[in-house]
């Protein structure tokens, strides 16, 4: 799978990501990520809350155990959710933290969790009302300094949030991760997508799929496969490629614990869509052409 920089001075990430939240337990994580590093998917996505602050740890037992995995992966994670959860007795209710002491305290569990010296890219989770950007970018530059930290980037951002963030920062942000599928495509005509362009800036994708429910729509499902049947791929395979066409560098995370799948999505690299098959996908879940 050929490799692509997701911003001018940002890492070079796998065009398909790995999305670990759904493995739950060792083995799916070794089972899943020599799955993806043998189809050529290296980078993946974490967040300290997954598995109720859980699965960072248990991807990091695999890497205890395979030391030499470390160097041929790019590790994501995200921070700024607090989780009320009995493993975090001072938590009274979720909230979202994204104080410069809770960014460095949780980049430092992160490490320990992962057992490594350095994360990648870094992500705010969402966007907190109570965000300071000097609080921010003190964190970053911190961190950055101190080399736990190479790149930085945000989760489900607005463009203003993205454009009033990177404002205070001295490093630019290198990617903001969004819900974007043909069933949830609002990025490509509300103007984020179009921010992110400006600052040439990648958008990892999460929910390709669209979580699934909307494959309950038998009808819409039918068409697509006949489209699928077009290009031999399967329904979810046109799905990534669909994302993989648009000119603002996507990168769909899979979210998935079946290695099969993760096979699948990383074929979606090889499709082309032809143009007015891309508008006619769009069509075929809208209901109606475009303006």
């Amino acid at each position: 799978m050929k490799r692509q920089r997701i911003h001018p001075k940002g890492p070079e990430f796998s065009q398909v990501i790995a999305g670990v939240w759904k493995w739950l337990d060792e083995t799916t994580h070794e089972r899943c990520i020599s799955a993806a590093l043998d189809c050529g998917i290296s980078t993946f996505d974490h967040a300290d809350i997954y598995g109720q602050y859980s699965i960072e740890e248990l991807f990091g037992r695999v890497l205890r155990q395979q030391p030499g995995l470390r160097n041929k992966m790019e590790l994501v994670t995200k921070c700024g959710i607090s989780l009320k959860v009995e493993s975090r007795p001072e938590n009274r209710i979720k909230h979202y933290n994204t104080s410069y002491s809770y960014i460095i305290r949780s980049v430092e569990q992160s490490l320990q969790n992962f057992g490594t010296d350095r994360i990648d890219l870094l992500l705010l989770h969402r966007p907190d009302p109570l965000m300071n950007p000097y609080e921010i970018a003190k964190a970053f530059s911190d961190l950055y300094e101190q080399g736990k930290v190479l790149h930085f980037g945000v989760s489900n951002f607005t463009s203003t949030q993205f454009e009033m963030l990177q404002t205070y920062l001295p490093m630019p942000l290198v990617t903001n991760q969004l819900e974007v599928s043909l069933f949830k495509p609002e990025v490509f005509f509300n103007g984020v997508a179009d921010t992110m362009m400006k600052h040439q800036t990648g958008i990892m994708a999460w929910s390709p799929l669209g979580s699934g429910k909307y494959f309950d729509d038998l009808e819409k499902m039918q068409d697509l496969g006949v489209m699928a049947d077009k290009y031999k791929a399967s329904t979810a395979k046109l799905l990534f490629a669909w994302l993989l066409q648009h000119p603002a560098r996507l990168f769909p995370i899979t979210g998935t614990t079946k290695t099969e799948r993760i096979q699948e999505a990383a074929g979606a690299v090889d499709i082309v869509l032809d143009r007015q098959d891309w508008f006619a996908m769009l069509k075929i879940i809208t209901g109606r052409d475009v303006a």
